[in-house]
């Protein structure tokens, strides 16, 4: 026993939990992604059954009688809605070399969110937010529910660019701000009641900072609240600041309870000059803005060139909104935004 009193029992014990845990872990990965390639192949193998007899009527037999032989065998895995499962996992990612690569980093309760997406590119959107902020499958299927796609910048833009600054976030692991942007911002998670003032929200925000910062994109880091900045004698605050890690950018955040103003880029034009002025690190791009309000006016955001400064103005909504809605105004407001392009580019 006096040996023993030599040994930190208790550190020794945690050291080995987390190696037993560790390869748990590791083993689940493993057991994942063979299982989710087995159900590429399945699918592959049925495909090509079912285009070499040239019937539909074939495919869904085969289906029926292959589900039903398979459940006996292995269980409810095999199931008629997980075989079609397997057949529209094959047919959107063909390609079995970036499958895989896909397969070590998404789950099958991945894959089963992501093929209810019809839209390719909407889909490849998720793909790659997914990969580079490293969802869980419940955080996957809130930020579809939440109609991430259409509410960010980028859906507004043409297919061409929407792909390249993928393709730059996924080898390059740089981020644009049309990736960031998003529009309305989803806050219902604060709980606010009928009336309040901008201390609460900002209270609110800083309370649930998890799930804002969960909303806003994993990269963010929060900095400072009400940060006072001193120009001429006279003090200014700051109502949220931010650090964007991809972006390399500070993030101002402002927060208004009414309609967007034309002073309020005035106001937020004079934060950024500072910032860029006395905050800015080396290496740093220019600090950018978002100016969260109740309502906004996109022409007026137009007019006044908004982009230009790295100011982005939002709504925000802070009660609960159905999808179906959502995507309503969202998709009307991509319309919008692509029929301004256009016309920009007649011009």
């Amino acid at each position: 026993m006096k040996n023993l009193e030599n040994i930190n029992i208790d550190g020794l014990y945690e050291e080995i939990i987390k190696l037993i845990e560790n390869s748990k872990k590791s083993v689940l990965r493993k057991v994942n992604r063979e299982m989710t390639c087995l159900y590429w192949n399945i699918g592959k193998s049925i495909t090509e059954s079912v285009l070499k007899s040239k019937k539909a009527e074939y495919g869904k037999g085969l289906i029926k009688e292959i589900s039903k032989k398979l459940v006996n065998k292995y269980g409810q895995g095999y199931s008629q809605q997980n075989i079609f499962r397997m057949l529209k996992l094959y047919g959107n990612f063909r390609n079995f070399e970036n499958f895989s690569t896909l397969s070590v980093k998404l789950s099958w309760s991945h894959f089963v969110e992501l093929l209810q997406i019809q839209n390719n590119l909407k889909r490849e959107f998720y793909i790659t937010m997914c990969l580079n902020e490293n969802w869980s499958v419940r955080t996957l299927r809130e930020r579809i529910s939440s109609a991430l796609f259409e509410r960010t910048e980028i859906s507004k833009k043409p297919e061409e660019t929407i792909m390249n600054e993928l393709k730059l976030l996924n080898n390059g692991n740089k981020m644009t701000t049309d990736l960031f942007f998003r529009d309305p911002y989803i806050l219902d998670f604060l709980e606010l009641e009928d009336t309040y003032s901008e201390k609460d929200f900002e209270s609110s925000i800083i309370r649930e900072l998890e799930k804002f910062i969960l909303e806003m994109g994993n990269d963010f880091a929060f900095l400072a609240r009400q940060k006072r900045i001193t120009i001429d004698g006279e003090d200014y605050y700051i109502d949220l600041l931010f650090y964007h890690r991809k972006l390399k950018r500070l993030v101002v955040v402002e927060l208004k309870l009414d309609k967007f103003r034309p002073e309020y880029k005035g106001q937020v034009e004079l934060y950024l000059k500072w910032l860029d002025k006395y905050e800015k690190a080396e290496g740093e791009e220019s600090p950018i803005a978002i100016i969260l309000c109740a309502t906004k006016s996109d022409m007026i955001s137009e007019l006044m060139e908004l982009d230009a400064s790295g100011i982005h103005v939002a709504q925000y909504i802070t009660k609960y909104v159905s999808k179906e809605l959502l995507e309503e105004k969202a998709l009307a407001s991509i319309k919008n935004a692509k029929i301004q392009m256009e016309q920009r580019n007649k011009k």
